[in-house]
């Protein structure tokens, strides 16, 4: 992508990181609620799949060919990543992971897909060979320890054989999608590396699930949504442009200032937000072990941000010439 022309040299700000990858996590978050509220229409989970890529994709395509096209152009040696991120980090999440929750329950499967920032360390320490601090480990237990009480895993130990791959290939793409994003934030404009890879990754989900199969007519009914009843429409554009477009943008951005190692942990207040949201919209309630488990989260991941409290080095620049 011709980005030498457009970018300055970035600054490092593991703070402004911080502030991405959460708000990220928070739009990620809203997707849970508002996709189930459109799937109790009677759409299927590769249906709504299909919609909020789609519709992801067709937004950032035209805004940014309308307000700064220049940052869509790739060089040809570019275009693997880009590929590589579009199929994993877009497409097979989303489908591997609602594969999952077809024949799991929701919180093994989110357990499963949120194993990514252990997989992201392992890469970093016996790959990359670099050196993660004692705390941060710490710190990613914990994590994981809060987020299976979030998830209440232990209310079903009978776990299906292919929702478990499922799970754990779910887990592999999301962990892909850290690295790669990484490695693309320090050579694409992150506007355009996320169009591209929307473009791509809903081309992928297409070959799943058409747009021509797509229930319309369950798309124009109402559905319950807290105290409202709102078009499912309605959930869909909400879904497609906060909890996709939105989401992933903030989250490539912020691999521009954190180490994929800190910004996968941090992501794992997503589950919070969901959890929350499905309480407060959708009526499901929060048990106090879910609570403490959000506490015990939260710490987890702090101790991430504080094992990193050397200089940040997430990726190269961007080059000057």
């Amino acid at each position: 992508m011709a980005v030498t022309t457009e970018l300055e040299k970035p600054v490092t700000h593991r703070g402004r990181g911080t502030v991405y990858i959460l708000l990220a996590s928070a739009a990620f978050g809203s997707s849970g609620p508002l996709a189930k509220a459109a799937m109790q229409s009677g759409m299927t989970p590769q249906q709504v799949a299909s919609v909020r890529a789609g519709l992801a994709a067709l937004v950032l395509l035209v805004g940014v060919a309308l307000i700064k096209p220049s940052i869509l152009r790739v060089r040809k040696d570019q275009w693997r990543l880009l590929i590589a991120y579009g199929l994993l980090g877009v497409a097979l999440v989303q489908l591997l992971f609602f594969f999952a929750v077809s024949r799991l329950p929701v919180g093994i499967a989110m357990l499963l897909e949120y194993t990514s920032p252990v997989l992201v360390a392992f890469w970093v320490r016996f790959v990359r060979r670099v050196h993660l601090p004692v705390l941060s480990w710490i710190g990613t237990g914990l994590a994981f320890t809060g987020l299976a009480l979030v998830a209440q895993v232990w209310k079903s130990l009978d776990l299906d054989g292919l929702g478990l791959l499922a799970g754990i290939g779910a887990a592999l793409c999301s962990a892909a999608y850290y690295l790669l994003g990484e490695k693309g934030a320090s050579e694409h404009h992150p506007i355009g590396m996320v169009t591209w890879g929307m473009v791509i990754g809903a081309a992928g989900i297409f070959v799943v699930s058409p747009p021509w199969e797509i229930d319309f007519a369950a798309a124009a009914t109402d559905q319950p949504f807290g105290e409202w009843r709102v078009p499912v429409w309605s959930l869909l554009i909400a879904v497609a442009l906060i909890s996709t477009a939105l989401a992933y943008a903030l989250s490539i951005s912020s691999l521009r200032h954190l180490p994929s190692t800190v910004a996968s942990v941090l992501a794992l207040s997503e589950p919070i937000v969901a959890t929350l949201l499905a309480w407060l919209m959708l009526g499901e309630t929060l048990t106090p072990v879910q609570i403490t488990g959000m506490a015990v989260l939260l710490s987890g991941a702090a101790l991430v941000q504080v094992a990193a409290h050397g200089p940040v080095t997430p990726a190269d620049p961007l080059p000057t010439d």
